[in-house]
């Protein structure tokens, strides 16, 4: 065995270099797993949520002209009616001849209810103008929109107003119906109330409109006072989504701004437009006892009735406001993005390491941001980057 003092300060200097190696490796720092998604081009969407209720536009309530002994009533609700049919049997109870103050009031009752009829005639043949000159209208520009002439935002909402008109003229029409029975009432009530009527005569109550029976307050024969409630009648088809949202978040939302109406039932999400925002607000205590401001905003369903056509009045209905929307744009994962020093900041990987990178935003969406300077479309970032990440760092996806 040789005891050569060269061999001997070999061993021992690779002996240290082999120590200090495992030490530079023990404390050099390790790759951090992070999780990653990439920046692509797509649609950025900025929403606003909200629950709501469904009701009829334009319920009628039946109500009882004179007093009287009403008959039991068979129509049920859900019935179908048509209109003219008869819905109520009136018996007039025996009543005295009215006085000349009584029925001075009666007959400026029967003219108030003449001037509303011809008031609500002239708006309905007002509205159906509107209506017919918006379809002109919507169907002038779908060409043009085809060739590129006219934005698709102005189609948009030349065909909303459209929608828009042709629902006020359906209210209108029915309005004028309305009417129209309600001036049958008041002769009626003169009538019973005049000389030499007869009690015996029965009343025939006939629908104004077609529609369906929504209640029925009134279904054992019963006597009845003039304005008693006998029955409400609608239309299922003419549903519309009322939705209270707060004042603050009311002034983003505008006439003709789309919607997505979900959680329904287990049918498709459903598409409807925004027809008005309430002009005033109402205070509402919430869960927590804190008053709010809220306003009424009423939806109009779009989408074909055939596909929701189970909904009812007073059914609960999600509503998602679209408030903004840029298409064709860079958008990154929301949870990439963050701030730092006062500004917008991202980690980007970069062969194994991450870069802290600056970068300009734009709109805020659901989940993503639109990236409007700093990155490029393929780019992968670290999304819900770690504490202790910092720029340069190793890192490696799972």
């Amino acid at each position: 065995m040789t005891n050569d003092p060269t061999a001997r300060w070999f061993r021992y200097a690779l002996l240290l270099l082999v120590a200090l190696a495992l030490t530079v490796m023990a404390l050099w720092p390790g790759s951090l797993k992070v999780d990653s998604a990439k920046v692509e081009r797509g649609t950025v969407t900025q929403t606003l949520e909200a629950e709501g209720l469904t009701r009829l536009r334009d319920p009628y309530a039946i109500t009882a002209p004179v007093a009287a002994m009403a008959r039991r009533i068979t129509l049920a609700p859900g019935d179908p009616v048509r209109a003219g049919q008869v819905l109520v049997m009136l018996d007039p109870v025996a009543a005295p001849t009215l006085d000349a103050r009584s029925r001075a009031e009666a007959t400026s009752r029967l003219a108030a209810a003449q001037a509303q009829l011809q008031s609500a005639q002239a708006e309905a043949r007002s509205a159906q103008a509107i209506a017919a000159q918006a379809q002109v209208e919507a169907e002038r520009l779908r060409p043009l929109a085809a060739q590129g002439m006219v934005s698709a935002q102005g189609l948009l909402a030349a065909e909303t107003a459209w929608r828009r008109s042709e629902l006020e003229a359906q209210s209108a029409h029915f309005r004028q119906a309305t009417a129209a029975h309600q001036l049958e009432a008041a002769r009626a009530a003169l009538a019973v109330g005049g000389p030499g009527a007869l009690s015996a005569a029965a009343l025939q109550i006939t629908s104004p409109v077609d529609g369906v029976v929504l209640r029925r307050p009134v279904e054992s024969a019963r006597p009845v006072m003039p304005g008693d409630a006998l029955m409400e009648i609608g239309d299922p088809a003419a549903l519309e989504v009322a939705v209270d949202v707060l004042s603050s978040d009311a002034v983003q939302i505008q006439s003709g701004m789309a919607v997505t109406l979900l959680r329904w039932g287990d049918g498709p999400a459903l598409q409807g437009r925004v027809r008005r925002v309430e002009p005033g607000a109402f205070t509402k205590t919430s869960a927590l006892g804190v008053e709010e401001q809220r306003v009424w905003v009423v939806i109009d369903i779009s989408s074909p009735h055939e596909q929701w056509a189970r909904l009812g009045e007073a059914y609960r209905v999600h509503s998602r406001f679209v408030l903004r929307e840029v298409a064709d744009t860079l958008r990154a994962p929301s949870s990439a993005v963050f701030r730092h020093n006062g500004e917008a900041q991202a980690f980007r990987m970069d062969g194994g390491k991450a870069r802290l990178t600056a970068v300009t935003t734009g709109l805020q969406g659901d989940g993503d941001i639109e990236i409007l300077e700093g990155l490029s479309e393929g780019d992968s970032l670290v999304i819900h980057p770690p504490r202790e990440l910092a720029d340069g760092a190793r890192v490696h996806r799972p």
